[in-house]
């Protein structure tokens, strides 16, 4: 197959080089299996390269790396535009080659429990110098997206890389601090600390600003806070230099309270479970913030945090009990008198209402997935009452459609579809087996009703 000419892969390489990471590894593993010597093993060279080249990048930039986020215009934390990162490399391999050359080598034995992270630090002090001075194209470039971004955004991202080596060593340490709070781990976020300020006086927000970019949960910086302030007093931290990091983890659980009010009911069961973790991420932050700093319920953040704890238990209840009506309404009953004796019987002379339906399923797989946060929650009681409530309801629905099947008193077809609406809504509420049998029970019915009445369904 001929080769692509220089114009295409000239095109390829611009695309490649300027895609998240993400989609780099993933044309990585598409192309994984394709001949080197194919047209397309070009383009399998150029992404090898361009992932081997982020892996150096990445390292040596380690310390900022995740801070490069869409366009850095977040106002909450400290970030900067994503597009800046990879003209800053390319400063870097252009205007310090040797150094980047001893920084590959290093890169082949590096462990960063073992190996001095020096020559990486060296080439992060070279990018800031090259940020405030402006010599060259790709730096000068770099830092105007990062002006744009934010007021004097190229001097934070400088004064960031200033103290990337104590951040580089700190990063290391990050699982034990937040795993556990002991003598040993807060003199070391302590010691930390103390070496980032040595550098610049206000270098301590910048510092956990970085250690946040590093974790999962960035949120959970406040328990490193919490270490080195020895857990601080609500007012004491709300009127130092670190409020922010209280005040945004708070700012976040206003807004996931009013996603889960919001819950789209026609979002299907993902927006169910996002809402279900949305509450569970309201009870980790909460606890967090209960855990790592002293507060007083009277006022203050105290004051706050407790209203949104009673918010959350009142939003999830109210969705609680939308849950057990649209379930309800999904699987519709009438009365009517069989043998004298007035009974509740599924009503199935129409087949099941599919937006009811999927209301319905939205609702419950939001109540499937807050299982695990309903006791810190405080909705477990609310939660368990309205699952007996429904667990009720479909054992006595199903028993009843079932009835009518075997009998001939209800269309085949119109209620194997209301019986398979009620295994789903059963696993959701009851769990895979309780499904497996609605599903059982049906077919059993199905073959016992008369074949003629089938045949007419």
């Amino acid at each position: 197959m001929a080769a692509l000419a220089p114009r295409k892969i000239e095109i390829v390489r611009t695309l490649v080089e300027t895609a998240p990471d993400k989609i780099v590894g993933g044309l990585q593993v598409a192309l994984a299996d394709t001949p080197l010597d194919s047209a397309l093993g070009q383009v399998r060279r150029l992404v090898d390269n361009e992932v081997r080249d982020r892996r150096l990048r990445n390292v040596v930039l380690q310390p900022v790396a995740p801070m490069f986020v869409g366009d850095g215009k977040d106002s909450r934390s400290l970030t900067f535009p994503a597009r800046a990162l990879p003209l800053i490399w390319r400063g870097l391999k252009a205007h310090a080659a040797r150094e980047v050359a001893e920084a590959e080598e290093a890169y082949v034995e590096f462990n960063p429990e073992d190996t001095s992270g020096e020559v990486f630090d060296h080439l992060a002090r070279i990018a800031a110098h090259g940020l405030r001075s402006r010599d060259y194209e790709e730096f000068r470039q770099a830092a105007e997206l990062c002006d744009s971004a934010r007021p004097n955004g190229a001097a934070q991202l400088a004064d960031c890389l200033d103290v990337g080596s104590v951040v580089r060593r700190a990063a290391t340490r990050l699982p034990d601090w937040l795993a556990s709070i002991g003598d040993e781990t807060t003199a070391s976020a302590r010691l930390a600390y103390k070496d980032a300020v040595a550098i610049a006086e206000d270098a301590g927000p910048r510092f956990f600003e970085m250690l946040a970019a590093q974790m999962g949960q960035p949120w959970m910086v406040l328990r490193v806070i919490s270490e080195v302030m020895d857990k601080p007093t609500e007012r004491y931290l709300a009127d130092s230099e670190m409020a922010c990091f209280g005040e945004r983890v708070m700012e976040e659980i206003d807004e996931a309270l009013k996603a889960i009010a919001g819950l789209p009911l026609d979002g299907g069961p993902p927006a169910g479970r996002a809402a279900g973790k949305l509450a569970e991420l309201i009870t980790l932050q909460t606890a967090e913030l209960e855990t790592c700093v002293e507060l007083n319920r009277e006022h203050g953040w105290g004051h706050r945090i407790a209203k949104q704890k009673k918010t959350l238990a009142s939003v999830v209840e109210g969705r609680l009990r939308d849950a057990e009506k649209y379930a309800i309404a999904a699987l519709p009953t009438h009365q009517a008198k069989i043998n004298r004796v007035r009974r509740t019987i599924p009503r199935m002379t129409l087949p099941p209402d599919p937006v009811q339906v999927a209301r319905a399923t939205t609702l419950l797989t939001f109540v499937q997935e807050i299982r695990a946060s309903a006791n810190y929650g405080g909705f477990a009681a609310a939660r368990a009452k309205v699952l007996e409530k429904l667990t009720d309801y479909f054992d006595h629905y199903v028993e009843e459609a079932v009835d009518l099947l075997k009998a001939g008193e209800a269309e085949a077809l119109i209620a194997q579809a209301f019986l398979e609406v009620a295994a789903d809504f059963a696993r959701l509420v009851q769990g895979d087996q309780a499904a497996d049998l609605v599903r059982r029970r049906a077919a059993s019915a199905i073959h016992a009703t008369p074949a003629a009445l089938v045949a007419e369904g």
